[in-house]
């Protein structure tokens, strides 16, 4: 897969890093000469250049990748770049890095984002997973908001202990996707047994959301 990058800085090219690592071809996009530290990722392609400009784009052959990472420090060129690679050249995926959390609203398919990430919002979340029993919290969210990545960690309390994912109801728009425990990852079965401390991870809707916990925890 060829996947082109927006910004060299150390987001541009930590993601380079393990997408190269994982096989795929990388193309590093930046403006700036000082970004352009080819020895840092010595097997990637570089091309020191606006990701802003159709010209830049054409060049760098938008038009072959599957994927395009807005990965700048400045949010309204990711949203340019996000656009152009959308509408222009038809790019399958747009990823888009949010630095500000208070441009989050931007950043949907209007303006040609596919999956929106937010730093802040995201290491907020991981802080409110390693301190919230009981409760849900979102970790990621696919397609500004249509679906939701959430966890919830069982206490000892939960009305579920000892039942299994079958016997468990869950609202319309949520899907069991993995169960923690112990470090361990397992996918669920229909009769897998919750015990207190599984770390849930569910895949729902906004709406779906906010009725999970009142399936696991009495009220």
């Amino acid at each position: 897969m060829r996947i082109a990058i927006a910004g060299a800085g150390n987001v541009g090219r930590a993601i380079a890093r393990e997408l190269l690592d994982n096989g795929h071809q990388v193309l590093l996009i930046d403006r700036d000469p000082k970004a352009l530290k080819i020895d840092s990722v010595p097997d990637a392609e570089w091309l020191m250049a606006d990701a802003c400009e159709i010209a830049s784009l054409d060049n760098a052959q938008l038009n072959t990748c599957q994927v395009l990472v807005a990965a700048t420090g400045d949010d309204k060129v990711n949203l340019v770049a996000s656009l152009l690679g959308k509408t222009e050249y038809g790019v399958p995926r747009v990823v888009a890095r949010i630095n500000h959390p208070k441009n989050e609203w931007l950043f949907d398919q209007s303006w040609g984002v596919d999956v929106a990430v937010s730093t802040p919002r995201i290491i907020s979340a991981l802080v409110e997973e390693a301190v919230s029993v009981g409760d849900v919290v979102r970790l990621f969210s696919f397609r500004k908001g249509q679906a939701n990545l959430v966890e919830l960690t069982l206490p000892d309390s939960s009305t579920c202990i000892g039942k299994t994912v079958e016997e468990v109801t869950l609202p319309d728009d949520a899907s069991l996707a993995a169960i923690v425990r112990d470090g361990r990852v397992i996918a669920p079965v229909p009769s897998d047994v919750f015990i207190a401390g599984d770390e849930l991870l569910f895949v729902a809707s906004a709406t779906a959301e906010d009725l999970i916990k009142g399936c696991f925890i009495a009220q």
